[in-house]
Parts: C-alpha cells; sequence; structure tokens
C-alpha cells in the first residue's frame, strides 16, 4: 500500500529556511580561521614551554606555524603579556616576576 502525504507549502516553506538559516550557522563556525579569532586559544603549532620560577615563571614561546603569529600569554590573577609577533621560527621569553599572577593560556591576538 503507497500512501502520499501532501505537505502544505506554508510548512515546508518555513522548514525550508530553518534548514538553511541552521546551515549557514554552522558553515560560518566551521570556515572562521581560528588564528584570527580575538583572544582565542593559539594553535598548537606555537609552542609553549612554561617554567616555574621562585620570582613567578617564564613562558617560551616559538613559533612553528609556517606564518606570521600575533599572541599572548594570559595570566590568572595579574596582568597579561604584550601582544607579541612572532614571525615563522622565532621565538620570545615572556617573564613574569609577581607573587599573584599564574600562568592561564597562550592566545592569539
Amino acid at each position: 500500500m503507497n500512501v502520499r502525504r501532501r505537505i502544505p507549502r506554508a510548512a515546508g516553506a518555513a522548514s525550508a529556511v530553518s534548514v538553511a538559516a541552521v546551515t549557514l550557522g554552522v558553515m560560518s563556525v566551521l570556515t572562521a580561521p581560528a588564528a584570527h579569532a580575538a583572544d582565542g586559544t593559539a594553535p598548537a603549532c606555537i609552542n609553549r614551554y612554561v617554567t616555574d620560577t621562585p620570582n613567578g615563571f617564564d613562558v617560551d614561546l616559538t613559533n612553528n606555524c609556517g606564518r606570521t603569529m600575533r599572541v599572548k600569554v594570559v595570566v590568572d590573577f595579574a596582568g597579561d603579556s604584550p601582544c607579541y609577533i612572532l614571525g615563522a621560527g622565532q621565538s620570545k621569553l615572556y617573564i613574569y616576576e609577581g607573587v599573584t599572577g599564574t600562568y592561564d593560556r597562550t592566545v592569539v591576538c
């Protein structure tokens, strides 16, 4: 037995619009470049080596991304580092000296 149902035009049009809106939203999220997201976590090609010191901590940053990157160190309970511009293969040592600050993460800026 073959049963066919007809979908009313108004409901079908609304569904098509909803599907299109969701698809566009997902597409914009998937195509957004991570390196351009303000204060998003830096990609894995930015190596970070964090060392505790008697007066705080050091973060050795190395750019292995193959292109220029802008990164900064986020410090909990204290001010963040400036935004560093690192060319491909360049390194920067950020030194934090203080009592309250702790390393949180490295982000693009």
